[in-house]
């Protein structure tokens, strides 16, 4: 996964940098470690949005670490009737890489990619590159470029 990253960021000639670091996955504690803002890092969840008994869509919801996900805007921007985490075996499948290291990037056309637009009204967003040992610092437009998010308010402070 951290090999996918640098080069959807490469080839979209993304200004970003990685950062080696102690294996972490806790936003609060690798925001420490890394030295950024908690509100300038991308905290992403795998979730899933029950549509009736046998329907599911999911997505990779993307808040500012010191959000919390809006479960009730998750299902609303799902026309759902329930929203939840995923599984997390289904959250790692999805999403290719271990919880804690899931970057706010998806690869996976079953997991749509959603960003809350308060996570962009920062310069540079932070993130587990697809390891919990490295990050990967970028410039939020060159962000928006290479992945081009669906933007919905999905954070709660």
């Amino acid at each position: 996964m951290h090999d996918r990253l640098v080069t959807l960021f490469q080839e979209s000639n993304a200004v970003f940098r990685v950062v080696e670091h102690p294996a972490e996955g806790r936003t609060e504690l690798i925001s420490q470690i890394r030295g950024n803002s908690l509100p300038q890092a991308a905290k992403a969840m795998v979730l899933m949005v029950k549509q009736g008994k046998k329907s599911r869509r999911y997505y990779l919801c993307v808040v500012p670490g010191d959000c919390r996900v809006d479960m009730e805007a998750v299902k609303t921007l799902g026309s759902g009737t329930h929203a939840t985490f995923a599984p997390q075996d289904v959250a790692e499948q999805l999403s290719g890489c271990v919880m804690g290291a899931v970057p706010p990037v998806s690869f996976n056309p079953e997991l749509e990619l959603v960003v809350d637009p308060k996570l962009l009204e920062h310069d540079e967003l932070v993130f587990n590159a697809g390891r919990l040992d490295r990050s990967i610092f970028i410039q939020r437009d060159s962000y928006v470029k290479a992945t081009s998010p669906r933007l919905a308010a999905v954070g709660t402070r």
